[in-house]
């Protein structure tokens, strides 16, 4: 009698029922949705030259502040987010507006539109 050998497949990580999480701030991402606190932009380069207000972009670093549940997959199960809170995170920058809650700004970007995140 031959054994066959099944191979094995890699599954993307599942969630576990996630427990609904808010922010400090008092909201919580619906899906993959990500709420990142932006890092100022500098003000100065690393020669010592200010730069004017015009010059300077929006920031595409951040502290992700929110995480959502994840997505679901085709059997309806939650796929696990690869961020956390705390997580210091690089982003495609938003075509939306930031938000504003308590006077900080905010942005809520999907997990795929983080492009790194700083250990």
């Amino acid at each position: 009698m031959k054994h066959s050998k099944k191979k094995k497949v890699a599954k993307k990580k599942v969630a576990p029922a996630a427990k609904k999480k808010v922010s400090k701030a008092g909201i919580m991402p619906l899906g993959d949705r990500v709420l990142i606190k932006p890092q100022a932009a500098e003000t100065m380069t690393s020669f010592g030259i200010l730069l004017p207000e015009a010059s300077k972009e929006k920031p595409e670093t951040g502290v992700v502040a929110a995480v959502g549940p994840g997505r679901r997959n085709e059997r309806g199960e939650r796929i696990a987010m690869d961020v956390k809170v705390g997580d210091f995170v690089y982003f495609k920058k938003p075509w939306d507006e930031p938000i504003k809650v308590g006077g900080i700004e905010y942005y809520v970007v999907s997990e795929s539109e983080i492009t790194l995140i700083q250990k």
